[in-house]
């Protein structure tokens, strides 16, 4: 059943939001655009809000329904079991996300898949670590260096702020910030060089 379970998580995060709403209103592919990647940050970036909004509510919506079905597992919700299920179903549709089956295996960085994850799991620290998003996004109007404060803060409010006792969810709220590092190598290079794109969350596409 659990097998199943994370098949299913994976085929929710390979639905390529960004690709199917760029063909099929812009007649546009956002891979071949911009940074290249089937995200939400691309598609505001590309196409501007009217299309990154709805984009970066289904690719979070994309994290939260496939840890939602842990609900339909064995285990009780709150346990152990059920706690590493919802961390499996999350990495599930995150590497839909990063390689959907649907999208050919050229997906996104899985930013807003991710939080979707991590919001329905660790509600709190997620809260707290969007905070840190919302701050630096709207001092700096750069999205990459948003993502990655925001995912080294969430481990650090986790564990020494909420004082998680659940070694598996510190585990992964570890791997989580080092994997939104190492996925952000690039931009991390032109952050150093100061050639980031800066985002206007308020322009609209002409």
């Amino acid at each position: 059943m659990e097998a199943i379970l994370v098949l299913a998580a994976y085929c929710i995060g390979s639905l390529a939001t960004s690709v199917w709403i760029g063909k099929s209103f812009y007649h546009i592919d956002v891979r071949e655009f911009g940074s290249g990647n089937a995200g939400a940050t691309n598609t505001f970036r590309v196409l501007g809000k009217r299309a990154g909004i709805p984009v970066l509510i289904l690719d979070i919506l994309k994290g939260c329904v496939a840890v939602a079905l842990a609900y339909f597992s064995k285990y009780e919700p709150g346990s152990s079991g059920f706690i590493n299920l919802e961390i499996g179903l999350g990495v599930a549709a995150l590497i839909g996300h990063i390689f959907p089956v649907f999208a050919g295996f050229r997906g996104g960085k899985g930013v807003a898949t991710l939080l979707g994850v991590v919001v329905c799991i660790a509600p709190a620290a997620s809260a707290l670590a969007l905070i840190v998003f919302l701050i630096v996004l709207f001092s700096s109007r750069i999205v990459s260096l948003s993502s990655m404060l925001a995912g080294v803060s969430f481990p650090l409010f986790l564990i020494f702020l909420l004082g998680n006792s659940n070694p598996v969810l510190t585990v992964f709220s570890v791997v989580v910030s080092a994997l939104l590092i190492v996925t952000h190598r690039k931009n991390i290079q032109r952050l150093l060089k100061n050639q980031e794109s800066r985002v206007n969350l308020f322009a609209t596409r002409k």
